[in-house]
């Protein structure tokens, strides 16, 4: 007894879903096809004209230009070869004041004639080397600057095309090639 109890329950638990679910599905279709005509169907229309929408577009792009500079190092007024040439003509001035005069006007010429021996020979070494001495070495020097040039872009294509004996113009992001899909809303006309 409770088995037939049990299982008219069941029985009667499977009708109450199956029957809401039918009403569902019913209401769902309804719903579907009301929203289906409000949007309209679909066709194909032939494309009678693609033209591109182009857009000129600036590129800047850095330029890296090197080239070869001489580079002279110096080594300054009082280098090497300056200094050996004023010591020895400090020293031949000195010893050429030492001949010169006795007792303390001696040591008075040996120091002026180191002077002046010294300057000569500091002259003397310019005038045959220049003022500066040094090596050149070449460096390479580089700067960067940008070079612009143009390029072209395409920002869509304004299609034309054909329907029911009437041309229509419309903007796509794309090609669509010989023909476009369309939605085709029929309304019955007010009044």
């Amino acid at each position: 007894m409770l088995r037939k109890l049990w299982i008219s329950g069941l029985a009667v638990g499977l009708a109450a879903v199956s029957a809401g679910a039918l009403a569902d599905h019913d209401r769902g279709s309804y719903r579907n096809d009301r929203h289906d005509r409000h949007r309209g169907d679909y066709d194909y229309a032939r494309v009678v004209d693609v033209e591109p929408i182009r857009r000129r577009v600036r590129i800047s792009e850095p330029v890296r230009e090197c080239w070869d500079e001489a580079v002279h190092e110096s080594d300054g007024p009082l280098s090497s070869r300056h200094a050996g040439s004023t010591l020895l003509g400090g020293v031949i001035g000195g010893v050429v004041g030492n001949q010169i005069g006795r007792g303390r006007g001696r040591d008075v010429a040996r120091i002026a004639g180191a002077l002046v021996g010294g300057a000569i020979g500091n002259d003397l070494s310019h005038q045959r080397h220049g003022d500066y001495y040094g090596r050149e070495r070449i460096v390479e020097r580089c700067e960067v600057h940008y070079r612009d040039s143009w390029d072209e872009r395409i920002d869509g294509y304004r299609v034309t095309y054909e329907y029911a004996g009437r041309e229509y113009k419309t903007r796509m992001p794309y090609d669509p090639g010989d023909r476009v899909r369309i939605r085709v809303d029929v309304r019955p006309a007010r009044g």
